[in-house]
């Protein structure tokens, strides 16, 4: 029997899908059901590393942690087509966990054609396994220019014959406007797959919605199912920008990690486990006045970049690069992961067209060159036992022989400047295979290792210090929707569903 389909679509763009989608995915996992997550087309550079047919391949960070959530094994079928930004009007097409040149270089409309056959059998074959798959759309189903190539919304929904919620941010006002209008704006067959709304992010008292969630039902026949309060910390990552500028630390201020925000921007999910540790402050930085006032004892992070060479000139524009290197100077603790990385080294080569020819920060003797084959791995490794540093401002000293695991995404290969080597200005490889280096003063530390953060060794090390485990995030959201919906409303959206796997 296929598995019933149970889908989260949105009025707009951050409106509560991948949370809600998460949610629902440990809810039905937490009733014996056998579930798995789908979204078929996904626009992000938070990317994780998962199974393939050919090894491993990408999908976006938010089927990954839905994956987890729902207990299942994520695999590329949950995201079938992950669309990575390079540029305002480029991404990268990654088909099925793997970099598609060809797709990449179509014009939108009829890649849509194209990768349709594939996205259903993905699809249906996560039906055959499963007795629930919890779909998650993408931006609003009712965007009519693009209800022709559609192959993310409706078109999804329809083939898997989707018990749908339209999910809505009253936060930003509007809502019952938006509601209405995007019902209204889709075709019967398509407005009989709704099943009911969802208020998100409330804040006041919900008796004062009154009468307009029955003004709405008799106007379309949807219910109103949920009024989800405002939930700022519920611990899981955001899917799209700069998860919250509300980054406050646990207690008394003792540190500030601060990670610069440039906007090809990638992979930041892996910096949420720094918002829980106690005394920590997480700041976005996007000019020279914010990390002013930095002390030796804090950190600046370079974070992973879609656009390299563009987030580096962005940077250099921004007079970030002088702050960056006047921090590393005064002994202060800088660390750049995958694309940070490059930029840390003297400089980025590029002989195939992948990411643009560049200087470096000159801050490690390392030149990075672009490969046309891109590295896709899960990577267990162990950091070297002469690790440098060791004073409060310099921590790197702690991770000194720690064991850890992580992922790496990346078109670069990265390696000692020849010249300066031989004059004597060396990096100390601190992972093998050129996945970390340090330089000689030992504050400076570069990684193409992500989810440094999310390994519990590491924070021990770093910190002595635990954040919440992904598990007890799954969980509180779980609680959080079975609390707030309306009594029997999630099991009614499974109702055909007649016994587990």
């Amino acid at each position: 029997m296929m598995a019933q389909c149970v889908m989260v679509l949105g009025t707009t763009s951050g409106a509560g899908k991948s949370w809600l989608t998460t949610a629902l995915c440990r809810y039905y996992a937490r009733q014996g059901l056998k579930v798995a997550p789908f979204k078929a087309q996904n626009m992000s550079n938070n990317a994780r590393v998962v199974a393939s047919n050919n090894g491993q391949g990408e999908i976006g960070s938010a089927q990954y942690f839905q994956a987890l959530a729902a207990n299942a094994i994520p695999d590329v079928r949950m995201n079938p087509l992950l669309l990575k930004p390079e540029r305002d009007t480029h991404s990268q097409v990654v088909l099925m966990g793997q970099v598609d040149a060809e797709l990449t270089a179509m014009p939108w409309r009829g890649r849509s054609l194209k990768v349709w056959p594939q996205i259903a059998a993905a699809l249906d074959a996560l039906r055959a396994e499963n007795d629930v798959v919890v779909i998650e759309g993408a931006g609003s189903p009712a965007e009519i220019n693009l209800s022709s190539s559609d192959i993310v919304n409706m078109r999804v929904a329809l083939h898997s014959n989707a018990a749908c919620l339209l999910v809505t941010d009253i936060d930003r006002g509007g809502a019952f406007a938006h509601l209405y209008g995007t019902w209204a704006l889709l075709p019967e067959n398509e407005r009989a797959l709704i099943k009911g709304y969802v208020l998100n992010k409330f804040r006041g008292d919900a008796s004062l919605l009154a009468p307009a969630p029955q003004m709405l039902q008799d106007l379309t026949g949807v219910p109103t199912v949920a009024t989800l309060p405002m939930w700022w910390h519920h611990g899981l990552p955001e899917e799209d920008g700069v998860f919250d500028d509300r980054s406050v630390a646990k207690g008394a201020v003792n540190m500030t990690v601060a990670v610069i925000a440039y906007p090809r921007i990638s992979n930041l999910d892996e910096f949420q486990p720094l918002k829980n540790i106690p005394g920590l402050r997480l700041q976005w930085v996007r000019s020279p006045s914010e990390l002013a006032g930095l002390q030796p004892t804090d950190w600046i992070i370079l974070p992973g970049s879609k656009y390299t060479t563009g987030d580096l000139a962005w940077l250099r524009t921004q007079g970030l690069d002088a702050a960056v290197a006047a921090h590393a100077g005064r002994g202060g603790a800088v660390l750049g992961v995958c694309g940070g990385l490059q930029m840390l080294g003297e400089a980025l080569i590029d002989t195939h067209g992948i990411d643009g020819n560049a200087p470096g920060l000159g801050l490690l003797p390392l030149v990075t060159v672009f490969a046309q084959d891109k590295t896709v791995r899960h990577t267990q490794t162990c950091f070297a036992a002469d690790m440098l540093g060791g004073t409060h401002s310099n921590p790197w000293a702690t991770l000194a022989g720690v064991a850890v695991s992580g992922y790496e995404i990346h078109h670069g290969q990265t390696q000692q400047h020849v010249a300066m080597a031989a004059a004597g200005d060396v990096a100390q490889a601190v992972l093998p295979d050129g996945q970390g280096w340090q330089n000689a003063a030992g504050n400076v530390l570069g990684l193409y290792l992500h989810g440094l953060f999310e390994d519990p060794a590491v924070l021990r090390a770093l910190f002595g210090a635990h954040a919440p485990t992904l598990d007890s995030v799954f969980e509180g959201l779980a609680d959080f929707i079975e609390q707030h919906f309306e009594a029997g409303v999630l099991d009614s959206l499974i109702a055909s569903q007649t016994s587990p796997h």
